[in-house]
């Protein structure tokens, strides 16, 4: 990196998302693709909608070619102050208790142990009346 690059903020790339000025930030450095914006194949709104924020994650997703990555370096303008974009925050599931197979088993076979026997005790109260009655 020379020292005669020019070094964005955030809040100054975010100021050109429009289709009459339109700059990204793509793995650190700052592109104005306004001259891009009716050749994209995407269509132009997907290049707006990743103004403003860090598009790293929208355009590696797409999953572009390499010469979609060459022809970028045509309308690089800078690199961006890595200070000024939020840090993202992983994402941490809220802790819950763990589901516990043995407990399961445990329970099924107390259930059984109750109601086996008085599924025996049914049937045979049930034989029990049928041959009486016969």
């Amino acid at each position: 990196m020379g020292g005669d690059e020019k070094v964005f903020t955030l809040g100054q790339v975010s100021e050109h998302n429009n289709p009459k000025d339109c700059w990204l930030v793509i793995n650190g450095k700052v592109y104005d693709v306004t001259n891009f914006l009716e050749d994209h194949p995407g269509g132009d709104e997907v290049l707006l909608s990743a103004t403003g924020k860090d598009a790293t994650d929208d355009f590696e997703d797409v999953g572009h070619s390499d010469n979609a990555r060459d022809m970028i370096a045509q309308y690089y303008v800078g690199e961006i102050d890595v200070s000024t974009i939020p840090k993202k925050i992983k994402y941490k599931p809220p802790n819950q208790p763990q589901y516990n197979q043995d407990k399961t088993s445990e329970f099924i076979i107390k259930l059984l142990q109750f109601l086996v026997p008085l599924a025996i005790l049914g049937l045979a109260i049930g034989v029990h009346h049928y041959t009486k009655s016969s």
